[in-house]
């Protein structure tokens, strides 16, 4: 189990990481303007989240789940590509990119990178990620929980961003 805690451990490194560069995207657009939404459901998204990753080690060790190496394997490569979608995405976004909510008045919608070919490529990152992660030691109650309440929170937080989206659009129109 000592490499499943490393590659968790590395995931919530991921995310700290995550969490500095939103931290000085929300600087960056509330100098510019930028109108937060959904503060609401943030705490349980931050939650949902921080569960998952606990989840996994505590599914691991108190339920003794073995390490499934087929399954295992591929689920610790889909790991791995859920983070690079999800690194395409803050690049591609650049200073826009955020864990909250956060819309600019004026800048265009983004249509390059993963964008090009879906609306909310960070979420497909999140789901795969929350499957992967779990599955990679049989954590498999841990990866339905998490789907499950993922699913929720990504209504909630899916019809938010369009909805601030689709305000910011339709307030420009009018002026």
């Amino acid at each position: 189990m000592t490499w499943y805690t490393a590659l968790v451990l590395a995931v919530a490194a991921e995310r700290l990481a995550e969490l500095v560069v939103a931290r000085r995207n929300t600087r960056w657009s509330l100098a510019r303007g930028g109108v937060e939404s959904g503060r609401g459901h943030y705490p349980a998204m931050v939650a949902l989240h921080t569960a998952l990753l606990a989840g996994c080690l505590a599914e691991v060790r108190f339920a003794e789940r073995p390490f499934p190496p087929v399954l295992g394997w591929v689920m610790v490569a889909a790991v791995v590509a859920a983070q690079a979608l999800r690194w395409w995405c803050i690049r591609t976004l650049g200073p826009r990119w955020n864990t909250r909510v956060i819309v600019v008045p004026g800048l265009p919608r983004v249509t390059g990178g993963p964008y090009r070919w879906l609306s909310h490529p960070n979420y497909v990152a999140v789901a795969a990620e929350g499957i992967a992660l779990p599955l990679a030691h049989g954590a498999w109650v841990t990866a339905l929980v998490f789907t499950a309440l993922n699913a929720a929170l990504m209504v909630v937080r899916i019809r938010c961003e369009d909805g601030a989206l689709a305000r910011r659009l339709a307030h420009e129109a009018r002026a």
